[in-house]
């Protein structure tokens, strides 16, 4: 299996929780803005931290198992992650948030 397979597992599951979460409304333009900021900080603190980590050797990968893209010397599979987290993280608190407040208000 490779990286990207396995990473596109979780990107599918974490845009598309992002995306109930927008369409129920639960996160508002401001809400989408914040998680388009967050997602450009977490990739650009991916490129940094992660090609320094590979660079002094703390992390390899396999390159049969990755695609050969890289930023850096960071394959581009390593930011899935980021990626997928930076989606998922506000969508279930907005969802859980709205939830909550359905709940006080009946």
């Amino acid at each position: 299996m490779t990286y990207l397979l396995l990473n596109s597992v979780f990107l599918v599951l974490a845009a598309a929780v992002y995306l109930v979460a927008v369409r129920r409304g639960a996160l508002s333009r401001r809400g989408i803005a914040a998680t388009l900021i967050a997602l450009a900080v977490v990739i650009v603190l991916t490129a940094i931290f992660d090609n320094i980590m590979i660079a002094i050797g703390l992390v390899d990968y396999d390159p049969n198992r990755i695609s050969g893209l890289r930023i850096g010397v960071a394959p581009i599979e390593d930011f899935a992650y980021p990626v997928g987290a930076a989606l998922l993280l506000p969508a279930v608190w907005a969802l859980l948030e709205r939830k909550r407040m359905t709940e006080t208000d009946d």
